[in-house]
């Protein structure tokens, strides 16, 4: 049975999984996470969300209490379906097909359709994850009409009644920082700075203003990028307020 306020976040420990888990964990009573070991390159990643759960605990105690057991899933199938950079040691470049070498075919689905098994299984009802049209690689799986597909073939596969949430999917870099500061306030997107992984590389030696990567990967470049607009607009607001 499905408990109504209730939710499942599909969580990487990135700066936009981790928005989600505190936008899920300001909005449903009882908050679980999971995550996947696909291969990925940057498998750093999977220690940095066990990180950013326990800092999350400590900071935030009342999200502590509605904050759930979390789950990681192991998912070889997708270095066994092909090379991509995300998967392999190759080239992040754009492709023949129009898509960048990053995008790993199906991974969202597959993440979402173990997502809604466990929330199945869990009694849970809504799931929560970080997929985003407007800052983001042209992955089709991070699509609105995807995820709206998805939901409703979900439904039909398991007789059930889950809803998909994607809090980021119209907003910018730079406002998915302000979303952070909004729910958590500095403390969070300090947390965020430190302890989130983001870089398709995997590199965490260099700590840059905007937290820690190669700084020239895409999702590095994105993610300072739009750290650096969320500190102009910040600094146009209070003006604009003076």
């Amino acid at each position: 049975m499905q408990t109504a306020n209730t939710a499942l976040v599909v969580f990487s420990g990135g700066q936009d999984s981790t928005t989600c888990l505190a936008w899920a964990l300001a909005n449903f009573d009882h908050v679980e996470t999971i995550g996947f070991d696909y291969g990925q390159r940057h498998s750093v990643e999977l220690e940095c969300r066990r990180n950013v759960l326990a800092q999350l605990r400590q900071q935030y105690p009342g999200w502590d209490a509605k904050l759930g057991p979390d789950a990681t899933l192991t998912l070889d199938v997708f270095r066994q379906l092909g090379e991509t950079a995300l998967t392999h040691d190759v080239e992040i470049a754009m492709t023949a097909s129009g898509l960048p070498s990053t995008f790993v075919p199906g991974r969202n689905l597959v993440f979402l359709t173990l997502a809604g098994a466990q929330a199945y299984r869990r009694g849970l009802k809504h799931l929560v994850t970080g997929v985003c049209e407007t800052d983001f690689s042209g992955y089709p799986d991070c699509r609105d009409d995807t995820m709206k597909a998805l939901q409703v073939a979900l439904n039909l596969g398991m007789e059930s009644r889950l809803v998909i949430h994607t809090p980021l999917m119209w907003l910018t870099k730079a406002k998915t920082w302000t979303l952070a500061r909004d729910l958590g306030g500095q403390p969070l997107v300090d947390l965020i700075l430190e302890h989130t992984h983001t870089c398709y590389k995997g590199e965490r030696g260099t700590r840059h203003p905007w937290g820690h990567g190669c700084g020239h990967c895409p999702a590095c470049e994105l993610r300072a990028a739009g750290y650096a607009q969320y500190l102009t607009d910040d600094l146009t607001g209070d003006l604009a307020n003076e």
